[in-house]
């Protein structure tokens, strides 16, 4: 009964170490694209060790969860893992364990309620703001335009993603400044930021007293404001990228000494203006490889004993 303690040891080392060391790295903010996926793969480690530390203490716990489980396997398999009586505290952590689990699906299913209460309650007020004309339909245009004193883009997603833009957000963004705005909104659009920031904020909601998924939480609602940031620059440049953001967030006291909850704007105008140099493509896709094996590494652990035993 060894493996379900390694693999929730591995799993707690995975949620201490993996954040320190991607918070003393440099290249996140260089490469946001690969941070978001290694973010995602450290979290995945997380909950995959917690998954078949679960499975394997409720085999060596019950004797019919122990049949399911290794019902093809041959007895040297099953004998290999000694399942034998472990005492309450088999049973004790997959119940635990178990719970954590159903917890966590309740909290996503909780955010992913009140993201479409949220969705609906905006589109309402968008039709109110926005009224419909004749012969058109709900969700039918992808760019609404409404009436507003202070400069503001925003997008909404769901089966008919939106735009929605201020008229005052017209007077202030000059040119190309337009441009990037749509498509910043429409690379959060096109990536689906939505789904990342709802399974972060269910798990950071859900366990609060749990670091990593508060770090988690975190790093998605940074990241991905630049990654849209380095989408938008591609296309219209990083210098019609930053006035652009500044266009919209200067009436807001963003930029003045005293911090505000959305200090990471100034910092998002700074990176444009001072671009970062990038990593090259062998050093990104051997990040990307890595973070892929991280996940990986507690199925191993948890079939060592068995292929140990079949070889």
């Amino acid at each position: 009964m060894m493996v379900p303690a390694a693999l929730l040891l591995l799993g707690a080392l995975t949620a201490v170490v993996a954040p320190r060391l991607l918070a003393r790295a440099d290249w996140p903010d260089r490469e946001p694209v690969v941070a978001l996926w290694v973010w995602q793969c450290v979290v995945a480690a997380v909950l995959v060790c917690c998954v078949l530390s679960m499975t394997l203490s409720a085999a060596g716990a019950w004797e019919a969860v122990r049949g399911h489980v290794f019902a093809p396997a041959p007895h040297s398999v099953v004998n290999a893992y000694a399942l034998g009586p472990g005492g309450g505290w088999a049973a004790a952590t997959a119940v635990t364990l178990a719970c954590g689990g159903l917890w966590s699906g309740a909290m996503l299913v909780r955010e992913i309620l009140r993201a479409r209460a949220h969705r609906r309650r905006s589109r309402k007020e968008l039709l109110v703001r926005a009224p419909l004309l004749p012969g058109e339909e709900p969700g039918s245009d992808r760019l609404v335009i409404i009436e507003g004193e202070r400069p503001d883009a925003w997008w909404l997603p769901g089966a008919a993603p939106q735009l929605a833009l201020t008229t005052a957000a017209l007077r202030r963004l000059r040119g190309k400044q337009l441009d990037a705005v749509l498509a910043h909104e429409q690379g959060h659009a096109q990536a689906r930021h939505d789904w990342l920031l709802h399974c972060s904020d269910a798990l950071a909601n859900g366990f609060p007293q749990v670091p990593v998924f508060a770090a988690f939480r975190d790093e998605m609602h940074r990241l991905v404001e630049l990654a849209a940031d380095d989408m938008a620059s591609r296309r219209f440049g990083r210098l019609t990228t930053a006035l652009a953001l500044v266009g919209l967030n200067e009436d807001r006291g963003l930029f003045g000494p005293c911090p505000t909850p959305q200090a990471h704007v100034p910092q998002r105008v700074n990176r444009l203006l001072t671009p970062p140099d990038r990593l090259r493509p062998v050093h990104r896709l051997r990040l990307t490889a890595v973070a892929a094996l991280v996940p990986v590494v507690p199925v191993l652990v948890a079939f060592v004993p068995g292929l140990r035993a079949l070889g």
